[in-house]
């Protein structure tokens, strides 16, 4: 068997008429394999992310909770302060710090739905990565008998053409003028 390469476009690789593909089993197995293996881990660190973050989020209720219990209590606190002095100034400072508590409670939330987008966008772009590129595809090829044909035939006709010139610049390729008498 000759081995010859040269360098073609896809278009050329993916046209049935001008090659085929020779593929390696064992290859293309252990490919198969160990995409798989990459699959299971990503699941599995996947499913360690997601309990992560619901754990994050249960921890999270509870100290919204026990906030609101606190809150609930300085307010019980203060009513009865309230009862006791009739001041309307510590209303209005009553009123301004619940909104400043509000608006850092929204702050906070709007800073977690970012951070979680990122994690995800990113976990989307990390398992693109391996699809965007073609390693399965085969790389050797095997010319089809009439374009293999050809190509020996181009191959020939060039060696051939080299003897040819060889002969022609060599000065013993040509008879020699008689030395002796007639």
């Amino acid at each position: 068997m000759h081995t010859d390469y040269f360098y073609v476009c896809k278009g050329h690789l993916n046209d049935r008429g001008f090659c085929s593909a020779i593929v390696d089993q064992a290859a293309t197995t252990a490919v198969v394999d160990h995409k798989a293996a990459q699959d299971r881990e990503i699941e599995a660190v996947k499913k360690e992310y997601e309990e992560k973050q619901k754990k994050k989020k249960k921890k999270e209720k509870e100290k919204d909770k026990d906030k609101e219990k606190d809150k609930e209590k300085d307010k019980d606190k203060e009513k009865d302060k309230e009862k006791g002095k009739k001041d309307v100034h510590d209303e209005d400072d009553q009123a301004k710090g619940d909104k400043t508590d509000d608006k850092d409670d929204e702050g906070k939330k709007k800073k977690k739905e970012k951070k979680n987008k990122k994690d995800d966008d990113e976990e989307k772009s990390i398992g693109q990565g391996d699809d965007g590129e073609s390693t399965a595809s085969p790389r050797i090829f095997a010319l089809h008998k009439t374009f293999y044909q050809m190509r020996l035939e181009r191959l020939r006709t060039a060696e051939v053409s080299k003897r040819n010139r060889e002969r022609l610049q060599s000065s013993s390729a040509f008879p020699a003028v008689p030395k002796g008498d007639p």
